[in-house]
This record gives C-alpha cells, sequence and structure tokens, in this order.
C-alpha cells in the first residue's frame, strides 16, 4: 500500500540540498508516467472483464464464469508482463498489498452484501451459519492442519512445524463462493441454501482471520497451552464487539438521518455523502479498536438497509442503492484481476510439489469434515421438514471455494513466517485458489444442477409455501411444525420457544425500533421483509 499511497515520497528522501531537488523531480514525473501507465492497463482489464462477463452471462456460458474470466484476464496480462520484461515502476502498480485488500477493496464488498441481504432467511438460519461459519471452520482448520503436519511426519510432503501447519490451516479455510452464488442467483435456488452459503462465506471469513492471528500469536509467544484455550473466547469477544459496534454506527445513522432533516431537495448531495461514509466509519471504527472491520460493516449494511434506508429521500435511496452495486462489482472484479496479475509476477518455490498435491487433498476432506458434521449436528436440533436434505450438503461442500481472503493472508504469511516456509504456504495457496477459481468454478454449474439445487425446486417451493401461509411473504422462516412429529415434548417446548422469542423480536421491530428509529410505523416497512431481485443483489457475486 506504500507504493499505492506515497508515490511522491522520493521528494523527501534523503539529505537535504539543492543538488536533491532536480533528481527527485525526475524520479517523481517518471514514477507519475509509470503509474498512469498502470492504471490505464487496470481500467484496460476492468473494461475487457466486464464486457467478457456480459457475453458469458448472456449467453448462459457457465464453465467460465465472471470471476474465473477476471482472474484468467489477470493471469494472462501478469505473464505477458514478466514474459516481456515490463518496467518494474509499472509492475509496482500491480502488487498484491494486504492493507490495500483489507482497506479499500474488501469493505465496499462486505457492505453490499449485507445491504442487500434477505434478513429473515438469513436469521431463520442463523444457528446453522454460526455453526458452520464459527464450528465448522474451526474443524477444517484443524483438520487440515493435523492432516499436513502428519503429511510432513510421514515425508509425503514438505514439513512444516506443527503450529505453522494450523496456521495454513487458518488461512486456507476461508471460503470465497462467489461463483456459485452467481450460478445460485442466474439460476434460481432455494432462499435456505442460499442462506446458508452466503452466510457461511462471510462469517467464516472473520472466523479464520481470528484463527490466523491467534495461531500466529501462538507461535511468536511459544505459550501454546493457554492461547489455545482463549481462542474461543477471543473470537467470541472480537464477534460480540464488532457485531455491536456495526449495529451501534446503524442505528446511529438512522436517527441522524432521520432527525437532521436532509431529505430535501437541496441537501440530497450531502444526505448521499454521508450514508456513504457511514458504512467505511464503522469498518474503520471496528479495525482500530482491534475487532473484526468485515462483522462491523456487514451489520451495518444491514441495519442501514432496515432503517436508515428508509430515512432517505427516494432519489437518495435509489443513488445509494445503485452507489454500492457500483463499486462492490468493481472491487470484486478488481480483487479477481489484481490477484491475478500479482500470482503471475510473483516468486514462488514450486520445488515442493507434493505440498500442493497433498494439501488440495486435505482441504477437501476437511471441508467434509466441516460441512456433513455441522450438518449433522443442526439437523438433530431441527424437525424433520426443517433438515438440511443431503444434495444441499453436497452443494455446501462443494461451494468451498478460495479466494481472495485466503490469497492475502498466504501473502501475510510470507511475511510472518521464516524463509521458505511462508513462500511455500503462499505458493501452495495460490495454486489451490487458481484450482478452485477455474476448475471447480467452472464445473459448478453442471454439479449444481446435477444435484438438483437450482431452478424450480421442490425444497424452495415448499419453503415459499409455509412461510406465505405464516406471513404473506416469499422468503423462508419457517414452516408449519407437525404436532405429531417423533420429537419429545421437551424438544417440542423448547420449538415453541424459540419461535416464540422470534416472533417477540418481530413484534419488537415492528412496534418499537422501527418507529423509533425511522420515520414511518412498522406496518409500513416491507424492505425488511422482502429480498432484493437477485438483478441487484451485490457483495460476493458479480
Amino acid at each position: 500500500m506504500e507504493r499505492l499511497l506515497q508515490v511522491p515520497a522520493a521528494d523527501h528522501g534523503g539529505g537535504g540540498g539543492n543538488s536533491s531537488i532536480p533528481a527527485g523531480g525526475g524520479q517523481t514525473g517518471k514514477e507519475q508516467q509509470a503509474a498512469g501507465v498502470g492504471i490505464l492497463l487496470q481500467i484496460m482489464m476492468l473494461v475487457l472483464s466486464f464486457v467478457l462477463g456480459h457475453v458469458l452471462r448472456r449467453h448462459k456460458f457457465y464453465y467460465l464464469p465472471e470471476a474465473s474470466a477476471s482472474l484468467l484476464i489477470g493471469l494472462i496480462v501478469g505473464g505477458l508482463a514478466n514474459v516481456s520484461d515490463t518496467e518494474t515502476s509499472i509492475r509496482t502498480w500491480f502488487n498484491f498489498h494486504e492493507e490495500f485488500f483489507f482497506l479499500f477493496l474488501l469493505p465496499p464488498i462486505i457492505f453490499q452484501s449485507g445491504f442487500s441481504l434477505a434478513p429473515k432467511p438469513f436469521f431463520s438460519n442463523f444457528g446453522a451459519i454460526v455453526t458452520f461459519a464459527i464450528f465448522g471452520t474451526f474443524i477444517a482448520s484443524v483438520v487440515t492442519g493435523v492432516l499436513v503436519y502428519l503429511g510432513g511426519v510421514m515425508f509425503l510432503m514438505y514439513k512444516l512445524p506443527f503450529v505453522e501447519c494450523l496456521m495454513f490451516g487458518a488461512l486456507i479455510s476461508a471460503t470465497d463462493p462467489v461463483t456459485v452464488l452467481s450460478i445460485f442467483q442466474e439460476l434460481g435456488t432455494d432462499v435456505n441454501l442460499y442462506a446458508l452459503v452466503f452466510g457461511e462465506s462471510v462469517l467464516n471469513d472473520a472466523m479464520a482471520i481470528s484463527l490466523y492471528r491467534t495461531m500466529s500469536l501462538v507461535r511468536q509467544n511459544a505459550s501454546s497451552t493457554q492461547n489455545f484455550f482463549m481462542v474461543i473466547v477471543r473470537f467470541l469477544e472480537t464477534f460480540v464487539g464488532s457485531m455491536s459496534a456495526g449495529v451501534g454506527v446503524g442505528f446511529i445513522s438512522a436517527l441522524l438521518f432521520k432527525y437532521a432533516g436532509l431529505d430535501i431537495d437541496n441537501l440530497q448531495n450531502l444526505e448521499c455523502c454521508l450514508f456513504v461514509l457511514f458504512p467505511y466509519f464503522s469498518y474503520m471504527l471496528a479495525e482500530g479498536l482491534g475487532l473484526s472491520g468485515i462483522v462491523s460493516i456487514l451489520f451495518t449494511g444491514m441495519v442501514m438497509k432496515h432503517y436508515t434506508y428508509s430515512n432517505l429521500s427516494e432519489n437518495s435511496q435509489r443513488f445509494v442503492s445503485a452507489f454500492f452495486h457500483l463499486i462492490s462489482s468493481l472491487a470484486e472484479t478488481f480483487v479477481f484481476i489484481y490477484m491475478g496479475f500479482d500470482i503471475a509476477m510473483e516468486q514462488h518455490s514450486w520445488s515442493h510439489v507434493g505440498f500442493i498435491f497433498f494439501s488440495i487433498l486435505f482441504i477437501v476432506v476437511a471441508r467434509a469434515a466441516n460441512v456433513f458434521s455441522c450438518a449433522y449436528l443442526v439437523n438433530l436440533s431441527r424437525p424433520a421438514t426443517r433438515k438440511i436434505p443431503a444434495k444441499h450438503q453436497k452443494a455446501l461442500w462443494y461451494s468451498g471455494l478460495r479466494g481472495a481472503m485466503a490469497f492475502a493472508l498466504a501473502l501475510q504469511s510470507v511475511h510472518d513466517l521464516p524463509e521458505g516456509h511462508g513462500q511455500t504456504i503462499f505458493t501452495a495457496t495460490t495454486a489451490i485458489v487458481v484450482l478452485t477459481v477455474l476448475l471447480i468454478g467452472g464445473s459448478t454449474g453442471t454439479m449444481l444442477e446435477a444435484l438438483q439445487v437450482v431452478g424450480d425446486t421442490h425444497d424452495g417451493s415448499l419453503g415459499e409455501r409455509n412461510f406465505q401461509n405464516s406471513e404473506g411473504n416469499h422468503s423462508y422462516v419457517a414452516p408449519i411444525y407437525d404436532e405429531d412429529s417423533s420429537s419429545g415434548n421437551k424438544f417440542k417446548m423448547k420449538l415453541k420457544e424459540f419461535h416464540r422469542s422470534a416472533a417477540s423480536f418481530t413484534a419488537l421491530d415492528k412496534n418499537y425500533l422501527t418507529p423509533f428509529f425511522t420515520s414511518q410505523n412498522g406496518d409500513e416497512d416491507d424492505d425488511f421483509d422482502e429480498p432484493m431481485p437477485s438483478s441487484q443483489r451485490g457483495g460476493f457475486q458479480h
């Protein structure tokens, strides 16, 4: 990020004296020219990616999804730049910087995810989502780390210390199912499956980052017993704190727009500017407090959509919806181009092919352990009509593509680990990202159609019909339960208590929260209930 934000720094380097001014000025002019060429190439690749994506989508060619096409463009251009001996000053503008990714590219993508999310499917599956994202990610990380360590002990692959194996397991457990979600939107699918895949991918990023940072601390402090015990506590503290920060910023924005009187014609520019700044404020506040900006800005997006959005004027509502969809699409496409170019330009350690091969096998096994064990636990607490079917479990397992988050953490490991170890992990992660995005991503449409989880599925229709019977909405919250179920009376009482709690929260929202934070009463607010059309959903999708 220093290169991106401090290009003119050459003017201030070195000692004083008039003799340094001409040299610094000439160097700055050359850097500005290189910056112009670099940015021009980035814009050209973005244009090519959007045009190619439109053509592929128009012809319903699912074997090369848009994310895969963007990554492929970056790989090809990066390879050509490497072969053609492009100037180092131009290459610098394509280096993948973790800070630039986490602070500038990721926030609009995550915010749009929360802003466009249909809350009812998300919160009706919240227990399952948290199980997959927290417990499941922990299982996947530990299983991957242990298998990689055992593979090294058995001389099947390059041997790493146990804590470094766990760091690799943590970073490679971050999923990015952009391809699957985009095909879900194109072909249509059960709202519960969409909510599970989408919700797990967002929350599991926070878990993966937390686990990686914790393992890094364990490695530095060498007091593994205490730190391992504190992993869960520290993550829960981070998650609750981040969620509270995000919800708090969202509520503050709702009150500001309700009472500031900005929804008049000559203040709409100010209204839009303030609305756009609040998400970044939430993200940077959480990061500054040592919390998770991802979780914070996700909940800020959900709260601002439900409460703050209705306090805007109609013109401002149209503008902010289009604006966040625009910048999230640009950021997401740029991330895959950016990543592809950097993969082609970076130095890789291809001498440990066995490490790459067995790592791919181990993450497949770990993903299966994650999905099927968590699905079993979730199904134990659900009635027969709400159990996660086997085909949905297989779709969840297949949705575990690796993407930019794993790549960014792997790049960070190059700096955190000894020379050779970090490079090996980075090379393996690079290979996994490319293979999952290009190969698995390209076969996703065929796989999902074979599983019969896309299109007008029976489960989705059942869910919609049951929800329409209860609340007149197209989202699926809970089916009607059969009183003659085989579940015991005690379990039935717990379910009824849960549904009464959900109904109480809905009543609390409509009777108190919505009137307090918005300019309308609860009966008039339909945005919370209605999912957005697939053409307007953003965040981790194209």
